[in-house]
């Protein structure tokens, strides 16, 4: 397809618009990472002053649905392809997160006692801050990452399986409809891993585990899926304002081989 036929511009703008999605994406996912399971939040509540609901979330959750936002505007816009390729970028910035806590653990510091190469304690015990946030890192950082890889790939997939059997029509329901299942698998898989293989959840040995993994699961989920929920009419607010910006029409999205041209999605999925 010709500039002329597009416009001079579309082409700029679809980079640019794809770097702010992309760059968001991936520095969200970076910070929650690292901010991992540094601290827990407690939003307990009173039911009407009947019975207390436990609301107990990591604070490395709080920017998580930022992710899930991202994945689906790109989706929507850019294909399936470039959310695909999006993910998979995501799982290497993490491995290079990872691998610079290795590298700055291992290097020789001030904060190492020369004769016995052991890190040196404060008065109270406790290490210096960044060897604290290399250890929590460790601990979720594989955890975090299986979870990311199953539910990211959920939600691009659900995401077109519901855009294709609704002809492209209803926004709402491929949001909400890939985001609320591949949320649930996410929160799941992060908990259970980060507890069974990294033994990195503060639990308490005196009460039930089943009960306190519950409470954690149900609470980051809650938390995703009524940020899900809230973010429905802000995509609808991009979708509706990014398509003529970028000059794609109702069902077509840029190609996922030239930020030039477009396709119509459903003709490109059914051939």
């Amino acid at each position: 397809m010709s500039e002329a036929t597009i416009g001079p511009n579309y082409r700029l703008r679809r980079q640019r618009v794809f770097l702010i999605f992309s760059g968001l994406f991936l520095g969200t996912l970076g910070v929650l990472n690292i901010l991992g399971i540094t601290r827990f939040l407690d939003f307990s509540f009173s039911f009407f002053g009947l019975f207390e609901i436990p609301m107990v979330l990591a604070v490395g959750v709080l920017p998580y649905p930022v992710t899930f936002l991202c994945t689906d505007l790109i989706s929507e816009l850019y294909g399936r392809k470039r959310a695909t390729d999006m993910v998979v970028v995501g799982l290497l910035v993490n491995i290079w997160i990872v691998f610079f806590l290795w590298l700055g653990g291992v290097l020789p510091g001030s904060d190492v006692d020369p004769l016995t190469g052991e890190v040196m304690r404060d008065a109270a015990g406790r290490e210096p801050i960044f060897f604290e946030i290399q250890r929590m890192t460790f601990g979720t950082v594989a955890a975090s990452m299986i979870a990311y890889l199953t539910a990211q790939y959920c939600d691009v997939r659900l995401f077109h399986f519901w855009k294709r059997v609704t002809n492209g029509k209803h926004l709402w329901l491929r949001n909400n409809g890939s985001t609320v299942v591949s949320q649930l698998v996410d929160t799941t898989a992060v908990i259970l891993v980060a507890h069974f293989w990294a033994s990195a959840l503060p639990i308490n040995t005196d009460e039930p585990l089943v009960t306190q993994l519950v409470v954690l699961i149900l609470s980051g989920y809650v938390f995703k899926l009524t940020v899900a929920l809230v973010d429905t009419g802000p995509i609808y607010a991009a979708v509706h304002y990014l398509r003529p910006y970028l000059g794609l029409k109702p069902n077509e999205e840029i190609d996922p081989s030239d930020f030039e041209a477009t396709q119509v999605v459903l003709e490109a999925e059914s051939s």
